[in-house]
């Protein structure tokens, strides 16, 4: 439990810098702005190159893995889509409900991989993100697209909604680094220890920014959107998943990783993707931070249920 704690306490603790430099005008407000696009378009990019290239895929059952991991995600996206959408009180809410049940906080996945897991830990994780990244963009676009606040001539329209999938920098980001990886380019000389940097830089100011458009007035007044996404993405999926890891003979550590990275609260990103695409921003925020501090109970009782 000291071990999950001490994962998510600086997560939540850098949300908290973020909320009082907006709230005490600490810096200035057409700052978190341009802070918004430099990370969507550079730092997360360079992030998740740098991560999906050098991961060790060798000794890994990555598909059955991977099978058990989407299967949750596309199983509790349909549930959503029939169930929740008119629960969420709008089309933007919805789509804010729908990124926290489905998207999950990479950098705490990574952080928990190699304190729970070991020196294979952070590999196992990052199995998730090769195939988790792409499945919950390309979902979160199609929701953005059909629900978000975004022009009515670009709803719906295949082709755009095509574009959007495969130029979102995140997308092209989880493709290129595995191709790195498949081809055997872990390093490249220059470029790689640069995005390295950048990639590090892209954690404490994405929290930041989190913190900068945190509303808890949003919170107050949608508390059945912040409750659906919550126990979606921290209950109802982690068991899901389990249920799909087992049937496909997932065992040990591999079993361990795949719950556990479905388990854990949702990504920093969506808030992103929530300003650039026309979701309810600050309801996004609301649900980062509630389940950032809701998963310092749940997650201590995945990791004892997984133990037993």
């Amino acid at each position: 439990m000291l071990q999950v704690l001490t994962a998510l306490a600086p997560t939540f603790l850098l949300i908290a810098i973020g909320f009082a430099l907006r709230r005490f005008k600490l810096i200035d407000a057409a700052f978190w702005g341009a802070a918004e696009r430099l990370i969507y378009y550079l730092l997360f990019p360079a992030l998740l190159i740098d991560s999906t290239a050098k991961t060790n895929l060798s000794g890994m059952d990555i598909w059955a893995m991977g099978g058990a991991l989407v299967g949750g995600i596309l199983l509790v996206s349909l549930a959503l889509q029939l169930t929740c959408r008119r629960l969420s009180g709008s089309d933007p809410a919805y789509t804010s409900v729908f990124q926290g049940a489905v998207r999950v906080n990479t950098y705490v996945a990574m952080a928990l991989g190699a304190a729970l897991l070991g020196p294979h830990g952070t590999a196992l994780m990052a199995i998730g993100v090769l195939f988790c990244m792409p499945t919950v963009n390309v979902l979160s676009i199609l929701v953005m697209q059909r629900h978000g606040d975004v022009p009515a001539g670009m709803r719906g329209h295949p082709l755009r909604i095509l574009w959007q999938i495969l130029s979102n920098p995140l997308v092209c980001s989880v493709i290129a680094g595995a191709a790195l990886n498949l081809a055997g380019i872990r390093q490249i000389p220059v470029v790689s220890p640069v995005m390295a940097v950048l990639g590090q830089a892209s954690l404490p100011l994405g929290l930041l920014a989190v913190g900068a458009g945190l509303g808890f007035s949003a919170i107050q007044g949608a508390k059945v959107a912040v409750a659906i996404s919550s126990v979606a993405r921290l209950a109802v999926l982690p068991l899901v998943t389990a249920l799909l890891a087992r049937a496909l003979g997932v065992g040990g550590n591999a079993f361990t990783a795949v719950v556990l990275y479905n388990a854990l609260p949702t990504s920093v990103s969506a808030y992103v993707l929530a300003r650039q695409m026309g979701g309810d921003a600050p309801l996004m925020a609301g649900i980062i931070t509630v389940q950032t501090l809701a998963a310092a109970i749940t997650l201590p009782i995945v990791m004892a249920l997984l133990a037993s």
